[in-house]
């Protein structure tokens, strides 16, 4: 039922908010993978623990890069 054309104008801001709704959800989503996982500023040092903690590195080779890191970062 359209009552003679009075609710046309909420189809017409429908139209819009629907597609508003999913382009914010769309980036919302995808700034938790892409914006901020992807794109986050870590410092050399959150890197280097990463690789300590996932074992691509020694503790021998974390500690000397580690004070190497600190001296240069002061």
């Amino acid at each position: 039922m359209f009552y003679f054309g009075h609710f046309w104008g909420m189809h017409f801001i429908w139209g819009f908010i629907w597609p508003l709704f999913f382009i914010l959800l769309f980036i919302w989503r995808g700034g938790r993978r892409g914006w901020r996982g992807y794109y986050r500023n870590e410092s050399p040092l959150d890197i280097l623990m990463k690789r300590f903690a996932s074992g691509e590195i020694t503790k021998e080779e974390y500690e000397e890069r580690k004070k190497i890191l600190e001296r240069d970062w002061k």
